[in-house]
């Protein structure tokens, strides 16, 4: 790997870690402050709806400018969005905590809006890879991508309950200023991409059209988006629940160490890519991935165990890079460089597009049909033997209900006909004029 490449990862690391948080402080703050799983998963899908919005916008961002005045503008919004967040959380007070009000909806944008430009430093970076990356060798970067990811998501998952727990919001969003300020100056003064400015001198805009046809131009790559868009919908009922379910079980401190610990697992995943790569067949590797995932978030949810949640956690973070440094080889083989912030944008959005909507739908069920449910004496007669006994069962039945519909919808992918044209196309090398 280049110097350049490896001061854009450290880089890269530090913007993560400060994103990423805030935007775990705030998750914890939400559910500690409203105790509503329904308040915690709105959130959750308030975030992924502006995630999904905003993909195909950053797509074309990074399309039309150098890969570092995208970092930058990244960088930037966030710092915007994270001081005005802090101003407005000294001014509003108590009054934050009522999620019925409208100081609680601004200052939860705020957050969000600043957490989410990361996506834009994503783009680019993944279409940095291709640039910086012999092709041989894009497997292995992406596998260090995904450590990257992982060590940011260990740092912030503990410090990030240690700092809501005794900092306070208000501390953890001035830490976040900080930081981001710094990578901002790191990444202007201290590193150098060589890269002509793209070829059409074209203002950002929304292709959707053009990146609709690119895809459609390889076989078997819009099944492929399509099926990571499902994964996602089942993946929205995890993240809208995973965080009441676990505040369930431990404090806040003592989630933000067991979100942390099971980090490893991440950063182990992305390093196992980096070191061995993914075989002749990324797209093989991905499904498997996926069948494991499935199963892992079935095993996890059976009893109400600590132990249990930290073995199955674990696994989940271990699967999930390997997943995504699959897909990200896959689309930087056969999609053309000059397009792929806008691919990269595009799959992004409509991939991220069903997650807010497994959230809003979850969260209601969750908080009004299945917790009650399981807390009924019918619930527990019927899935008593399979869930057992806490607090917590209503959403344990969520999480199995959809890692079962997971497994049935990867396992038909493996008998598909569009498995099997992607198959050859990146065989064949096949990239679309």
């Amino acid at each position: 790997m280049t110097t350049t490449f490896r001061r854009l990862l450290i880089n890269t690391l530090v913007a993560n870690v400060t994103t990423t948080f805030l935007s775990f402080g705030f998750a914890f703050w939400v559910y500690l402050v409203t105790h509503s799983v329904l308040a915690a998963s709105i959130v959750s899908g308030v975030s992924m709806l502006i995630g999904a919005a905003s993909g195909t916008i950053f797509g074309a961002v990074v399309d039309s400018h150098r890969k570092k005045t995208a970092m930058a503008l990244s960088s930037s919004i966030t710092g915007v969005a994270f001081v005005l967040a802090g101003i407005l959380y000294v001014v509003a007070g108590q009054r934050l905590s009522d999620w019925h009000g409208p100081w609680f909806w601004a200052f939860t944008l705020l957050v969000l809006v600043g957490s989410t430009a990361g996506q834009l430093r994503s783009i680019a970076l993944s279409t940095a890879v291709t640039l910086l990356v012999p092709a041989d060798r894009r497997d292995k970067a992406n596998g260090l991508v995904g450590t990257v990811n992982g060590v940011a998501h260990l740092v912030t998952s503990v410090l990030s309950g240690l700092s809501v727990g005794f900092v306070g919001m208000g501390g953890t969003v001035a830490i976040a200023v900080v930081f981001t300020a710094a990578v901002l100056v790191h990444l202007l003064l201290a590193i150098h991409i060589d890269e002509p400015r793209p070829a059409h001198q074209e203002r950002a805009r929304i292709d959707i059209r053009g990146a609709w046809e690119t895809m459609r131009a390889v076989p078997g790559l819009l099944p492929l988006v399509l099926f990571s868009t499902f994964n996602n919908l089942i993946m929205g009922v995890f993240m809208a629940l995973m965080d009441p379910y676990g505040l369930n079980l431990f404090s806040v401190q003592s989630w933000g160490l067991v979100l942390g610990i099971t980090s490893i697992g991440f950063i182990a995943g992305g390093a196992l890519v980096a070191r061995f790569g993914l075989g002749r067949s990324p797209l093989r590797v991905l499904l498997v991935a996926n069948v494991a995932i499935a199963i892992v978030g079935m095993g996890t949810a059976v009893r109400e165990w600590q132990s249990l949640l930290i073995v199955g956690m674990f696994g989940f973070m271990l699967l999930v890079p390997i997943g995504e440094a699959a897909e990200q080889t896959i689309l930087q083989r056969l999609v053309p460089f000059e397009k792929q912030g806008r691919i990269f944008g595009f799959a992004q959005s409509i991939e991220t597009a069903s997650t807010p909507v497994a959230a809003f739908a979850v969260g209601p069920a969750a908080q009004f049909l299945l917790i009650p449910y399981m807390e009924s004496a019918s619930g527990r007669e019927t899935f008593g033997w399979l869930l057992g006994e806490g607090q917590a069962r209503g959403i344990a039945l969520a999480f199995v209900a959809a890692s079962l519909l997971m497994l049935v919808v990867v396992l038909l992918a493996f008998l598909s006909a569009a498995y099997r044209r992607l198959n050859v196309s990146y065989e064949d090398g096949l990239v679309p004029a």
